[in-house]
């Protein structure tokens, strides 16, 4: 289903022009601020945000440098992308959001909760790490031999040349964002603990996420029931989730929206899991 924009603009933030669209009408229901992965635009989300917006108003906006957000001067962190997306909820009028962003928008999720609590109401994961180890060794030496060759001719070359024309700056602009991906973040684990939001973690069998690393941040967000364990059932909806899907790479997993989305909205809606009859 195509979806259009309700609202759209560029919003100077923190040395930014911040490009922004929101898909229905901001009301008391929280909306849902999806935080695209590395080099990724808004309009990337489209099949993201189809499978969200009838039950929610959803916000998407470009990250520093991508899509229609120019690149500046500033060195980039997830810290600061969580600021700029804090940034972007007050000028909308936002209290509250639920948020989910996928690989390093994931990232720049986990920093958004940790620095500005009080705007984040559920956390969703998608293929994300809170620390470098958490990826595997291949996934951080691929982002190294990053180079501009590879994106020649790409929507994310062409974005980028719309807003500036400049061999150079893209050039700068990829650097910058190898460091980040190759140095990533290092949230502690009393930091993961002190997180108020309830968290989904959602990964793929075949991530560039290991499998140990997503069970860990389960566990560090509340997840595990010991009396669930006895019992069998889950008598309210968990604190944490967990899904890992088979056969599933970390590219790969960004195109099961249809089969992510009702699971996320399960968990945003406190959806409490079904038990059957067994006897």
């Amino acid at each position: 289903m195509a979806v259009t924009p309700s609202r759209s603009g560029h919003l100077p933030t923190n040395g930014l022009n911040l490009y922004y669209d929101v898909y229905g009408e901001l009301g008391s229901t929280p909306p849902l601020l999806l935080i695209p992965g590395s080099f990724m635009a808004t309009d990337s989300m489209r099949s993201w945000v189809s499978a969200f917006v009838d039950e929610r108003a959803v916000i998407v906006f470009d990250q520093q440098g991508h899509g229609r957000t120019p690149d500046a001067s500033r060195t980039m962190s997830y810290e600061q992308f969580a600021d700029d997306a804090a940034a972007l909820l007050r000028a909308l009028n936002v209290e509250h959001a639920d948020v989910m962003g996928y690989s390093q928008g994931g990232g720049v999720a986990l920093q958004l909760a940790l620095r500005h609590p009080a705007l984040v109401s559920k956390l969703v994961s998608l293929s994300a790490t809170y620390r470098k180890d958490g990826w595997h060794p291949s996934a951080l030496e691929a982002i190294e031999g990053l180079t501009a060759t590879a994106f020649a001719g790409t929507p994310v070359e062409k974005a980028f040349k719309k807003h500036t024309p400049d061999a150079a700056a893209f050039d700068a602009y990829l650097e910058k964002m190898k460091v980040l991906g190759i140095e990533d973040q290092n949230i502690s684990d009393a930091q993961m603990r002190s997180i108020s939001a309830r968290t989904m973690v959602i990964i793929g069998d075949a991530d560039a996420v290991k499998p140990e690393h997503a069970v860990a941040m389960f566990n560090l967000r509340g997840g595990g029931d010991e009396e669930a364990a006895a019992s069998g059932t889950l008598p309210e909806a968990p604190a944490a989730r967990l899904v890992i899907l088979p056969a599933t790479s970390h590219i790969g997993i960004f195109g099961q929206s249809a089969l992510v989305a009702p699971m996320v909205n399960a968990f945003l809606n406190d959806v409490t899991p079904a038990t059957p009859d067994l006897f």
